[in-house]
């Protein structure tokens, strides 16, 4: 496969997809590109780059044996798009992840008993989420942000499958597709029941033995989710996750173009999720800090494109981020803001500069009357803030 700029596109060059756009086309089905004018519309749609498979470009000098089909066409609705408040979907979006991480402990239960997973639960909890998403993204991504400390096992994968569904609704991928995905982040992890608990809990580094038998979780992972019959893209979702691009990640040292987009894809959420939580032996990243550690890790181990997309897709500042503005009023981000991510909805409820807590209120700073903006992204330890008693007792419906 080839990256190229859209300027570079011939008649006759086979389109695998869309790789950097200015607007929202989805590639319908992978193609030959016709003629000039088929190149124009993309252009016209705001495509800038395409991956191309060099091996499958025709002839021009020779008749077509092959039906050329249509590559792209508009989304059926903005990737942003929000049919129903924030508030609205909160308390929904809560039931669903308390029942996710009812399934995942079953499912550890069940595998320790020598009992198989049950696909159909996990692929109607992936279901979920995705509908969640489309109705309203911030809410799950609020959920995701606010958790417990010592629920780090559970919790990761349903933030990172969470994730996941929003990246690939992000990068207009058809529903069928974002399931698959969903439901192999969901047991990316899923390996790691059979690793001894006194290498999965130990709160200290890892010798080099120990790392050596957790580096086998990926392995198990993939064993598992393949007997379970969910198919080729959720197997390898869940096997390759810690590979790298460069080929020092694990179980395979796969590298380069062995790593699928899914798993590059996988491969940036799993990280950008493990850094920012909070653990019982280490306060978490903000997301920014996470951002520029997966930047620096580009382009040897992490795709630079994808990542820009991820961070394009979430923002700066995600929902559910601890922020503090220019007035030092201190709150939540509780709706995110497409079209001007520096400029989210934010729920305050302290003041940094008295040390007090103040009247819970929603501030638009994208609101031409509002006279603040956000200062940084801070951590509830710096004002002795407890995340999750403000989230039930202000924010759920």
């Amino acid at each position: 496969m080839k990256t190229i700029n859209i300027k570079d596109l011939q008649p006759g060059m086979f389109v695998v997809g869309v790789i950097r756009q200015a607007g929202h086309v989805r590639v319908k089905n992978q193609g030959w590109v016709r003629n000039e004018k088929g190149i124009n519309n993309l252009i016209n749609s705001g495509v800038l780059e395409v991956e191309i498979d060099p091996d499958k470009t025709l002839d021009q000098s020779q008749p077509e044996t092959e039906t050329v089909k249509e590559i792209a066409e508009a989304p059926k609705q903005d990737p942003w798009h929000k049919s129903v408040p924030v508030e609205a979907e909160l308390g929904h979006a809560v039931q669903m992840y308390e029942q996710a991480k009812q399934l995942q402990e079953k499912t550890f239960l069940d595998i320790k008993e020598g009992r198989k997973i049950d696909v159909a639960d996990f692929k109607e909890t992936a279901s979920g989420f995705i509908d969640s998403v489309f109705r309203n993204q911030d809410a799950l991504a609020c959920i995701a942000r606010i958790r417990e400390k010592d629920g780090y096992l559970l919790e990761h994968s349903l933030n990172v499958s969470i994730l996941m569904s929003i990246f690939a609704k992000h990068l207009g991928f058809e529903r069928t597709l974002i399931e698959e995905l969903s439901t192999g982040a969901l047991l990316h992890d899923i390996g790691k029941i059979k690793i001894p608990d006194e290498i999965l809990q130990k709160p200290d580094k890892l010798s080099e033995n120990e790392f050596a038998i957790m580096r086998e979780h990926a392995k198990f992972s993939h064993d598992i989710v393949k007997d379970s019959g969910l198919g080729d893209i959720a197997s390898e979702i869940a096997g390759f996750h810690h590979e790298r691009l460069d080929g020092t990640g694990y179980p395979y040292a796969k590298k380069g173009e062995e790593l699928s987009q899914y798993v590059r894809m996988i491969s940036i959420v799993d990280v950008y999720d493990a850094l920012t939580a909070d653990r019982v032996y280490k306060v978490g990243m903000t997301p920014i800090q996470a951002f520029k550690k997966l930047k620096d890790g580009c382009p040897h181990e992490f795709d630079e494109h994808l990542l820009n997309q991820f961070i394009h897709c979430i923002g700066m500042y995600p929902v559910g981020t601890l922020v503090k503005l220019k007035s030092h009023r201190v709150g939540i981000v509780a709706a995110s803001n497409p079209d001007s991510p520096l400029q989210p909805v934010v729920k305050v409820f302290y003041n940094a500069k008295n040390m007090f807590h103040v009247e819970v209120r929603d501030i638009d700073l994208s609101d031409k009357r509002v006279d603040d903006e956000l200062e940084a992204a801070v951590k509830p330890e710096e004002f002795g803030l407890d995340l999750i008693k403000f989230f039930r007792h202000s924010m759920l419906p």
